[in-house]
């Protein structure tokens, strides 16, 4: 076994953490979070020899458990060490680096909660670097986290997918002379925009050209080295490919999008990146029908509970997945008062927690699953849910929730037109 916190530090040393630390991905998070609080509280010490260093490891430690974990804490921490490597920087150039770190955390953070003030903040925080980073790796790197929020502005009304495209093909470019971990999400980044771009328009060669990338991506990633990164490209080829079944009507497609959602599955365990695991559990179960990546050896009743408690997008999708559980198990019993009582604590929700706009669109899809089912067991009519579901979409798309804007549509094509 390798001495943890000596190795993070070798790596660390010459300025290549960005680089190094894809390797990150075979530690346990709850490894990871213990690792992270023990270089925050070194990089605090009066002894530190290196303070802009030890605090940019921590902040990257940081990042990577909230990225895992979903844990709000673990967010604040990472925003909070990047601020102390810029307050610890002795040149520009490492208050660059430190820039840079915050960029990457406002990122992360658009990606756990969504919201543009997110995205907005990391452009201001790119533009201010813009003409003062050195040559080299530090541009590239720059260029790839410029590339990622292009990229996710484009989910919102604020962004194209041309633009996000072109910037996405320069980082690429940039971060191909030396690969690591932001060179894959970037590539992660751009295949996924490609499959969906091409899926939208029906565009074979866009497809095919997804296709290739995530291939590229699974052959460089081997399990035993970087299984989270092979996972998300799996499952994306899966969701990619399952999608085309279902506009093909391909039983066969649809069967071999279930497959490689198994292969995503196997590469790690439901505790070993939580977010991971239920990302790849909520796409294979919106794919395929039926389908489910749960398994019997693995403690999944509490780390879902983690999950939902955190309230991140991830979280959120996954209690409306609780609820329509509950919602289903409560109409095939004809139990109205079971569905009475799942709307009341909705209702007290809304009122008690003024959520911010993707809760509420999660809450609105819940109250319209409660008065589908309602309507079905008493036949008659649930009342305005297509405009609840539309309303519900549109916030949660404002937000870049994709995820959640996903869920408000396939409830919303499964109520009659009548309605």
């Amino acid at each position: 076994m390798f001495e943890f916190g000596r190795d993070l530090r070798r790596l660390f040393d010459g300025h290549q953490a960005d680089q190094d630390l894809g390797w990150l991905e075979l530690i346990d998070v709850e490894v990871l979070r213990g690792e992270a609080r023990r270089q925050t509280i070194d990089a605090g010490r009066t002894t530190c020899s290196r303070p802009h260093q030890a605090w940019l490891l921590a902040a990257a430690l940081w990042r990577e458990h909230a990225r895992r974990s979903g844990a709000p804490d673990s967010l604040q921490q990472a925003r909070l060490t990047a601020l102390d490597a810029r307050k610890a920087a002795r040149n520009n150039g490492e208050r660059a680096e430190a820039v840079m770190a915050l960029a990457e955390t406002m990122v992360l953070s658009f990606d756990l909660y969504g919201g543009p003030e997110s995205l907005t903040r990391a452009q201001s925080l790119i533009q201010d670097l813009k003409g003062q980073t050195a040559q080299g790796a530090s541009s590239a790197r720059l260029a790839g986290i410029h590339a990622q929020v292009m990229t996710r502005l484009a989910r919102t009304d604020q962004g194209d997918n041309l633009q996000a495209m072109a910037f996405l093909d320069q980082a690429v470019h940039e971060l191909s002379r030396r690969s690591g971990p932001l060179l894959d999400a970037v590539k992660l980044d751009r295949a996924s925009l490609t499959l969906l771009t091409g899926i939208e328009q029906r565009d074979a060669r866009l497809l095919d050209q997804a296709g290739r990338e995530l291939r590229d991506l699974v052959e460089a990633c081997p399990s035993e080295r970087r299984p989270l990164t092979r996972a998300r490209a799996l499952a994306m080829c899966g969701a990619g490919l399952s999608a085309l079944a279902t506009l093909a009507d391909s039983a066969e497609a649809l069967e071999q999008g279930r497959a490689l959602f198994d292969a995503a599955c196997d590469q790690f365990t439901a505790d070993h990146s939580p977010m991971d695991w239920a990302t790849v559990t909520l796409a294979r179960s919106m794919s395929v029908p039926g389908a489910t990546c749960l398994t019997p050896e693995a403690d999944q009743g509490q780390v879902l509970d983690q999950l939902v408690a955190t309230r991140t997008q991830l979280g959120l999708a996954l209690a409306d997945e609780r609820l329509d559980g509950e919602v289903r198990e409560a109409e095939a019993n004809g139990d109205l008062l079971a569905l009475d009582r799942l709307a009341a604590r909705l209702r007290a929700r809304l009122a008690l927690d003024r959520p911010r706009p993707t809760a509420w669109a999660v809450d609105q899809i819940g109250l319209a699953r409660i008065a589908l089912a309602r309507a079905r067991l008493l036949d008659r009519s649930p009342g305005p849910v297509r405009l609840v579901l539309v309303e519900a979409s549109a916030a949660a798309r404002d937000e870049g929730a994709l995820l959640i804007a996903d869920r408000a549509e396939h409830l919303l094509g499964r109520v009659p037109e009548t309605v």
